[in-house]
């Protein structure tokens, strides 16, 4: 055998040894990265619970002031006292308008003096009734000011119950906390409670999304004659392309978008 052989064979052990060296480098090298990236799953977890906590939970009760009515309203007690239930305080005016909130004026019929020894009631006897101030109660139904809402249209056209609504509010013996949004000065019963926006019962909020659950209904309405350039133009498209299955004459199929669309409700 030569001597390059030799040499061969001396060399090799050593070229296996750095060989196996650099392989155990390289497991080590792969053994502490998977160890590093433990603790930055762990780290993500914890950074987006903290986020959900924070955003889901905290911000939002920041987001909301609260407040006290400036009495302790008692609807049961008054619902069983006065004649016509709900309506003998929010009733329907001559010209169709409703009333809303009572005005002092009404209240003095009954309150004109103290009556017991509720302190709700000698607060707003000698504080209103007798300043002849009105009562600045904060609504939890207040709606932005280009929204018009219509309680004859809803009540009195599609027989609607108050509750349906406004909840079980005739029932409350004390007035609940009235939440204020720090950024626009709304109640939070228009946004609702649950900042994902669901809700168990239709009184849980106020905003367009539940107008939407009725209005998106199919009804059977008449038509308004007056379209615009825009609809004719879609209805002669929807004539032309799909013949068949244009409307009937005279009828509607939705109370949103014929009965002069977002117009109804935003003035």
């Amino acid at each position: 055998m030569s001597t390059s052989d030799d040499n061969a064979k001396q060399i090799s052990p050593e070229a296996a040894g750095d060989d196996a060296a650099a392989s155990s480098s390289e497991i080590k090298n792969k053994e502490q990265g998977n160890g590093f990236g433990g603790p930055v799953t762990l780290f993500f977890i914890l950074g987006f619970a903290v986020s959900l906590i924070l955003g889901w939970v905290i911000a939002p009760e920041m987001l909301y002031s609260q407040k006290k009515q400036p009495i302790d309203y008692n609807h049961a007690l008054h619902v069983a006292e006065v004649g016509d239930g709900c309506e003998s305080c929010h009733f329907f005016r001559a010209d169709g308008t409703f009333s809303g909130v009572p005005k002092l004026e009404l209240c003095v019929d009954c309150h004109e003096e103290v009556q017991g020894e509720d302190p709700n009631e000698i607060k707003f006897v000698e504080e209103y009734v007798v300043k002849e101030r009105e009562v600045p109660w904060l609504i939890y139904s207040k709606q932005p000011d280009c929204v018009f809402f219509s309680h004859a249209a809803h009540i009195k056209g599609a027989q609607m119950d108050c509750v349906t609504c406004h909840g079980h509010i005739g029932e409350s013996e004390t007035s609940r906390v009235y939440e204020e949004n720090r950024i626009t000065g709304y109640s939070r019963d228009i946004w609702g409670k649950n900042i994902a926006g669901f809700k168990k019962n239709s009184w849980d909020r106020m905003k367009m999304d539940d107008c939407a659950e009725c209005h998106q209904k199919e009804f059977t309405v008449q038509r308004t004659d007056v379209k615009t350039p825009i609809n004719r133009l879609l209805d002669n498209f929807i004539a032309v392309s799909f013949p068949g299955m244009e409307a009937p004459a005279g009828i509607g199929d939705s109370v949103q978008t014929q009965r002069d669309a977002c117009f109804v409700c935003h003035k």
